[in-house]
């Protein structure tokens, strides 16, 4: 048996992030990490503003990031094109960094805060009657007081703790690659809000291009799993399909890679217990109007970090309840109306209001951008607030009523 202050199931940015942290101020701490250095996880690689103010938090330089200063947003025949909001509270700009730099970039910030990382190397929990006690890997050993859970979407170490994705909540799907485009210093992220499949069925969800500024641009797709039909969908015929689309304007040249599929988490039974947390993707933190959680990973990893260095003996039941309080209620909303707009009818008048108007797009922009939690003032988060507990009134109805998938 070795001993740690703290140990990390997975190298991902949230794993990082608590690694960073916890190693920072004085923690022993070991990352295990079942792939590669700099692995290349599949992931849109777009940062949000919330994102980019957290790797600021972090110390994490940007240089090898693109910068992105909006979001253009596409319904039918309507453009807007928008700017991140410069309201003081997160970074006035996100950017577009993949995965592969970025999660090295983050480790390598954990590797100099003094974190041991053990690449090419899968950990599952070890328990003393229902408390999680350290990791088995390899067949060697560790101990710890905590051990933070970054093993992103529900596997075996989420079977094993009670963790597993809620059946009752929706989840996403998505796919992804590469291509070169002229336009790929374009400082905007733009996403197409009107999608169908080959039957010609509204899909609740979005086709992105995230120009990357390094002579390629990252294309992809991604639904939730409340439409009509969700099981019979065809990720790589929707890809290409939307591919079509954009071909021209973007003079997009070939795929440089085979697309890949990911499946998005949005909701867990268990984020915490006996001796561990569950961080960003396996927490179910996971925004499901966008898809998008590398920054609530990065925030959620630093919190567990904090308050295990603050006052270890009861960190598990303080990350729960701080989580709950700054992410819950907007998630929660999220996921209900999820369920809304997997009717196809709501869908389209949905979409016309999102855009519809400069104010009403404003608020848009917020939520595809991960902006608006408890905290959120002004309008957005008044919008949310209301948007939450009519969605609760309703959440019956909902489900009852949910598109057959």
């Amino acid at each position: 048996m070795e001993t740690r202050d703290l140990l990390v199931i997975g190298g991902g940015p949230a794993g990082a992030a608590a690694a960073i942290r916890a190693a920072r101020a004085g923690c022993s701490v070991t990352v295990f990490e079942k792939g590669p250095k700099g692995r290349d996880k599949v992931c849109g690689d777009g940062l949000t503003p919330r994102a980019v103010s957290a790797l600021n938090e972090l110390d994490i330089p940007l240089d090898d990031a693109h910068r992105i200063d909006g979001l253009r947003m596409i319904a039918g025949r309507t453009r807007r094109e928008l700017a991140w909001p410069s309201n003081g509270r997160f970074a006035p700009h996100g950017a577009v960094w993949p995965r592969r730099r970025l999660d090295e970039a983050l480790i390598d910030a954990a590797l100099e805060a003094g974190a041991e990382v053990l690449f090419h190397t899968e950990a599952v929990p070890i328990f003393d009657g229902d408390k999680v006690i350290g990791v088995e890997a390899d067949g060697r050993r560790w101990t710890a007081p905590l051990v933070v859970v970054a093993a992103g979407a529900p596997g075996t170490v989420a079977r094993m703790l009670g963790a597993e994705r809620d059946p009752r909540e929706p989840f996403g799907l998505a796919i992804r690659t590469y291509a070169a485009s002229p336009r790929h210093l374009d400082r905007h992220l733009e996403a197409c809000l009107t999608l169908r499949d080959e039957h010609g069925t509204p899909i609740p969800g979005y086709g992105w291009m995230f120009p990357a500024g390094d002579g390629t641009v990252n294309i992809g797709v991604g639904a939730l799993s409340t439409m009509k039909g969700f099981k019979k969908l065809n990720l790589n015929t929707l890809q290409a399909s939307y591919r079509s689309l954009v071909q021209d304007e973007w003079e997009l040249g070939p795929d440089l890679e085979r697309p890949r599929a990911w499946r998005l988490p949005m909701s867990t039974v268990r984020r915490h217990g006996p001796g561990w947390v569950a961080i960003g993707d396996a927490a179910g933190l996971v925004n499901p109007m966008n898809g998008e959680g590398i920054d609530y990973g990065l925030e959620s990893g630093m919190l567990a970090a904090d308050l295990f260095v603050n006052d270890p003996g009861h960190v598990a039941e303080a990350y729960d309840q701080q989580i709950g309080e700054r992410f819950d209620a907007f998630l929660r909303t999220g996921r209900r109306f999820s369920f809304l707009i997997g009717h196809p009818w709501i869908l389209r008048s949905g979409l016309r209001v999102a855009v519809g108007t400069q104010g009403i797009a404003s608020i848009t922009l917020q939520v595809m951008g991960n902006l608006i939690d408890n905290e959120s003032p002004g309008t957005a988060g008044r919008v949310m607030r209301v948007a939450d507990k009519t969605l609760a009134a309703a959440d019956p109805l909902l489900r009852r009523t949910r598109a057959a998938a």
